[in-house]
């Protein structure tokens, strides 16, 4: 019986690395192009994280570049970075660039006083990009333009920066002899293949481990606040007036309870804290629904927690809401934030931790969308989110091999390995469709990057 190689066959894996080794060959050749040429920008890259262009040194100084490039190198993401003149020719490219460099992550340009930027849909969605370079479009310093970009794209965007970043002798060119010697080594390294995806999959591991402990705390926090709710009842199942319902609705509040303990003391990944979650919204709910019989209201709907901070409990009714760049939107909200919104004032927003300081959940990136998902199931998160960071992210095929289902998929390539000329031209194109990704030379004019959103 003939046996086919699976689709990630050490056969397979030998093949990419060939691909792999022409690609470098192809990227780093000598040519006679002129100095800023793409591939010139695309072995720059390869080296390091941020090229500035000779004719562009008065934009960005060598010193707030040099510190840029430290910021994306610590946070080990495939973050891009060029700083192009004015006069650079736009056409096609970002898929030009890409091809180039033969890297999958996330590449900004910086092009005289236009901004814009593209990235691999395994690293970051074409959703999560437009929403990144819209919070940035206003700025017209260099430095504070992309400073607030990468801040942003390195806390929601996947994978891990290059290993070439860190074998770069640093300067000058790349000779024809060692190139050809790396190409060899890449085509014998076959062997070694297995290797590569046990360092990759150890990587991740530790990558979720290390959003497991985030998510932790902000589940520890919200497991208190019930615990605190339940002290704070003042309710005794043998009391005066307590019915057989209202013991039943405080029995299934202490059940939820016990429930989001122990799934939390059980989790090991992050996609373990949903359950946590479901269970806590569904202990409010119970409350919600006790203190209405013993105040002898009605039973309130069974509707979602508040959006702004689920440990508001049920929501009571929804309100329009629109996030920083996105478009409006109805969104669950309890009667305080109701009031709050409807008086012109800011909702009380749940803040979580991130790399980058106290941000609200739906900007500190993808960790905690399984935390969001257990308060809103049943298909109602991603048009809550949608337009927002986090909704950018979970819309990512990335997402779901990292905070979702798929363990051990290790399919496609992830952010940061070598994929030479492999990948989507469509996630470099235009986002309106043009396929040039610049739409015919606007680039970033007024917030319409390639042909408009």
């Amino acid at each position: 019986m003939k046996v086919v190689p699976s689709a990630r066959s050490p056969l397979s894996l030998v093949a990419a690395l060939v691909l792999a080794a022409l690609a470098v060959l192809a990227v780093f050749a000598p040519r006679a192009d002129a100095a800023t040429d793409v591939s010139t920008i695309a072995r720059a890259l390869r080296e390091s994280p941020v090229y500035v262009d000779p004719e562009a040194s008065g934009l960005l100084s060598q010193a707030d570049a040099h510190a840029l490039q430290e910021r994306i190198e610590k946070a080990d993401k495939p973050l891009f970075i060029a700083v192009l003149p004015a006069g650079y020719p736009t056409e096609d490219l970002f898929t030009d660039l890409r091809t180039a460099t033969g890297v999958t992550g996330l590449y900004a340009i910086r092009l005289g006083d236009r901004f814009d930027a593209r990235a691999d849909s395994s690293v970051l969605s074409r959703t999560a990009v437009r929403n990144l370079v819209t919070s940035v479009q206003g700025e017209d310093d260099v430095k504070t333009q992309l400073d607030d970009f990468t801040d942003r794209a390195l806390a929601n965007m996947g994978g891990s920066a290059p290993a070439s970043w860190g074998s770069s002798g640093g300067g000058g060119g790349v000779s024809t002899s060692a190139l050809i010697t790396a190409g060899v080594v890449l085509v014998a390294g076959g062997a070694g293949a297995y290797t590569v995806v046990r360092r990759n999959r150890k990587r991740h591991e530790e990558e979720r481990r290390a959003a497991l402990d985030r998510l932790r705390v902000v589940v520890d926090e919200d497991i208190t606040a019930f615990g605190e709710e339940l002290d704070r009842l003042d309710f005794h199942p043998a009391e005066p007036g307590a019915d057989d319902a209202m013991r039943g609705d405080y029995e299934r509040a202490l059940d939820a309870y016990d429930r989001a303990k122990s799934a939390m003391a059980a989790a090991a990944r992050p996609e373990d804290v949903r359950p946590v979650t479901e269970a806590l919204e569904d202990g409010r709910f119970s409350l919600a629904v006790l203190a209405a019989r013993r105040e002898g209201r009605p039973l309130p709907e069974r509707r979602p927690p508040c959006f702004f901070d689920p440990r508001h409990g049920p929501s009571v009714t929804d309100a329009e809401w629109t996030p920083p760049g996105g478009s409006p939107r109805e969104v669950p909200v309890c009667a305080a934030d109701a009031g709050r919104l409807k008086e012109g004032r800011d909702p009380a927003v749940r803040e979580v931790d991130s790399d980058y300081g106290r941000r609200p959940y739906w900007e500190a990136g993808p960790a905690y969308g399984p935390w969001a998902g257990g308060y809103f199931g049943g298909g109602l998160l991603p048009g809550l989110l949608i337009g927002t960071m986090l909704g950018g992210m979970m819309s990512a095929p990335a997402y779901a091999s990292d905070y979702g289902s798929g363990y051990g998929d290790f399919g496609g390539y992830e952010g940061g390995d070598v994929s030479g000329a492999d990948f989507d031209t469509g996630d470099f194109g235009g986002f309106g469709g043009d396929g040039g990704g610049f739409g015919g030379g606007d680039f970033g004019g007024g917030g319409d990057f390639g042909g408009g959103f």
